[in-house]
């Protein structure tokens, strides 16, 4: 599972890299089965009576800390779906396994130059049918640098894809080579401060990435991308695992100190 010299070459020079048909039929189905039994319970539990709120973030989203979890409800207040669960490999034994399965780590190895990597942090991202929101040009850097500055470049993720990955289904679109220029500049316009500044971006030069289900994208912290909206009758569901070197702390351990993003271009 480790990488060739060519995929090395092009990870390097393009900032990822795509592996298809890694899963088969039955694995993803089993995954597709359990993450709908996983939202299921998650969903149940984050609507009774004595839990918390949902939160309202200065962008206007919907968060909300339920069975160890932060849910991301969807955007649209009258959406009632979930769009992202972080962490979530805890909620269901098939999901923690990812983190050993040689297919997802080894390539993980190579690409942080290490002999053992760990969990850093780990999201199910739902695109709904017709109600999947789309998230505009970022970087995952700024998410990490405010939680582990030194080591936020060292961090790559791992993305599962349960469904098909189209862009009629708000597919990834990444900007290769843009890992190389390190932070890009943050949308000093919206209220976050996470955000790319979209007017600073060529977006001529992105690409699409289309993926049958089964396949792993690869992504480094410093790599440009976004994702479009789910206008179509399919699902989008996909799984993040993001990896950093062995002996590290995990993202929840770690002290969330959004104001560190002002440190950044």
């Amino acid at each position: 599972m480790r990488l060739t010299d060519d995929e090395a070459d092009a990870y390097r020079r393009d900032g990822y890299l795509v592996r298809h048909a890694v899963f088969a039929a039955g694995e993803l189905e089993a995954l597709r089965v359990a993450v709908e039994e996983v939202v299921a319970h998650v969903v149940a539990r984050a609507r009774r009576p004595e839990s918390q709120t949902p939160l309202r973030l200065p962008d206007g989203r919907r968060i909300q800390f339920s069975s160890h979890t932060a849910i991301q409800w969807e955007w649209r207040e009258e959406a009632p779906a979930v769009r992202l669960l972080e962490p979530f490999t805890h909620l269901d034994a098939r999901f923690a396994a990812l983190w050993r399965d040689p297919r997802v780590a080894d390539p993980a190895r190579d690409m942080l130059g290490v002999e053992a990597v760990a969990p850093f942090t780990c999201k199910l991202n739902l695109k709904r049918p017709h109600e999947g929101s789309e998230f505009p040009w970022h970087q995952d850097y700024p998410y990490w640098y405010v939680r582990t500055p030194a080591h936020a470049h060292e961090i790559v993720t791992a993305i599962l894809f349960l469904d098909d990955a189209l862009a009629a289904n708000g597919g990834l679109r990444v900007l290769p080579g843009s890992h190389h220029a390190g932070p890009a500049p943050r949308d000093r316009r919206e209220p976050t401060g996470f955000l790319a500044d979209p007017d600073r971006i060529d977006a001529r030069r992105e690409v699409l990435v289309e993926a049958a289900a089964g396949a792993l994208l690869f992504l480094p912290a410093l790599l440009l991308h976004r994702s479009t909206p789910n206008t179509s009758d399919r699902q989008r569901r996909a799984m993040l695992l993001s990896f950093q070197p062995a002996g590290r702390p995990p993202q929840v351990d770690l002290p969330w100190m959004p104001e560190r993003v002002a440190e950044l271009p």
